[in-house]
């Protein structure tokens, strides 16, 4: 029987549309059930041009697999800039740590609002959109031209403990987003937009993901260096204006199956690690992170799929395990990691380590501790200055109970270490974290 040449032509293209095309197709999808919900919950549910402010830490209850930290309080708003700017102020800041992480439809960075970018002073700043060059009012501030008409603002904002939330509260609500016409108008309120493209459902239609992504395509155009890769897309039907259901039957069931062997395989190639430097189990990034731009499998995997976006290291560093110092998975059992004295993570804002389930969600233990760190109240360090963590199940013991970070009774789990401010040592991997040791 002569093989369907077709097919797998719309196979193997369509497997790189896929990559290409995963962000767009996942923010889709994020955004539609973001803005469409209600404005309550842990979910970062907000109409669009509105924060959604997260009013408490993330915990085990959270579900949704976003890799969440358990450190700050979220702000997330998706943001219209086709017809306009939108001004996003914030209030004096003191000495709090803060950052607003600016990010197109692609998952990739492409500006910072907050202490390290723009400083703790009050501010209004534009964000602006393709395309636009208009006046901007005295005393904003323009951020970098948005890669997208949409883009995503990821908030981030320190709390030193439950006692603390209340003044991350005040701060939160004078967190501001506010379209360019109602700039400076007294007691303007921000129409509750929930008008944005819905997502094709792929469960019901098997060519729902690129009826997703060529809709999207057209609302946010890849930049013009991408043509000549968009040609070839557009052989097979995928691209902004174009239809896939008026491709041959064989062209069709090509596009199903690299659908879905598309997030599969991005899943593989997170898990596999070939983006990283490993250092004693750890994964270092490379400096791409946060905007790897054209290399479309880690935009995709490590920046869209892991976490929806991903930090630019200058801005916080984050280490992953999801093996021993013997190579082997972290699973059921007790481990330990050690850090000699003067070698605890270098940075200049704060750092912390929270594990995982294989989910890439919190994991439910009895003490409600999601991540230990510098501002841990209870740790206990060595009298020869030296810091063990006990990363296991049950508690080491009462004496050791500070430095205990609970870990799932069986099945597979990993850490993240975060680094808020980074030492250029830690980013170079000059500084080398120590390994998960298996005790038993």
């Amino acid at each position: 029987m002569s093989r369907d040449w077709r097919r797998e032509f719309a196979y193997t293209l369509g497997e790189q549309a896929y990559v290409y095309g995963f962000p767009y197709i996942y923010n889709a999808e994020l955004r539609y059930t973001w803005v469409t919900q209600d404005d309550a919950g842990m979910a970062m549910h907000s109409a669009v041009n509105h924060f959604w402010h997260g009013r408490t830490l993330f915990d085990a209850s959270d579900q949704e697999g976003l890799t969440p930290n358990n450190d700050t309080l979220y702000s997330s708003g998706w943001v219209d800039l086709s017809t306009e700017p939108v001004i996003l102020s914030h209030p004096e800041m003191g000495d709090r740590y803060f950052t607003f992480e600016l990010v197109g439809i692609t998952s990739d960075n492409y500006d910072y609002v907050g202490r390290r970018a723009t400083g703790a002073n009050a501010g209004d700043f534009a964000l602006i959109g393709p395309g636009w060059d208009g006046e901007l009012p005295e005393g904003v501030r323009r951020t970098a031209t948005s890669p997208s008409p949409w883009i995503l603002v990821l908030g981030r904002t320190l709390v030193d403990g439950w006692d603390d939330l209340p003044a991350v509260h005040a701060l939160q609500d004078q967190y501001r987003l506010t379209p360019l016409h109602l700039f400076g108008t007294k007691d303007a309120v921000v129409p509750k937009r929930r008008d944005v493209l819905e997502p094709v459902d792929g469960g019901r239609d098997p060519l729902g993901q690129w009826k997703t992504l060529n809709a999207m395509l057209a609302e946010n155009p890849p930049p013009e260096h991408h043509e000549i890769l968009l040609r070839q897309f557009a052989e097979i039907g995928v691209g902004a204006g174009l239809d896939v259901e008026a491709q041959p039957d064989s062209v069709k069931q090509g596009l199903i199956d690299a659908a879905a062997a598309g997030r599969p395989m991005l899943e593989q190639q997170l898990l596999s690690g070939d983006w990283a430097k490993l250092i004693n189990g750890w994964r270092y990034p490379p400096p791409q992170m946060g905007h790897f731009g054209d290399d479309f499998v880690k935009r995709a995997a490590e920046q869209a799929l892991f976490g929806v976006a991903a930090n630019d290291p200058e801005e916080a560093l984050y280490l992953v395990a999801f093996q021993d110092s013997e190579g082997e998975t972290l699973s059921t059992g007790s481990y330990e990691m050690r850090f000699d004295a003067g070698q605890l993570p270098p940075v200049d804002a704060f750092w912390s380590l929270t594990a995982y389930d294989e989910d890439r969600n919190l994991i439910a233990n009895p003490i409600d501790r999601y991540s230990l760190g510098d501002r841990a109240r209870d740790l206990i360090t060595e009298p020869d200055g030296s810091l063990t963590i006990h990363l296991r199940p049950d508690s080491p013991g009462s004496d050791r109970e500070g430095n205990w970070l609970p870990t799932p009774r069986q099945g597979i789990w990993f850490v993240a270490l975060r680094m808020y401010l980074p030492h250029s040592e830690a980013i170079d991997a000059r500084w080398q974290c120590p390994p998960i040791r298996h005790t038993g």
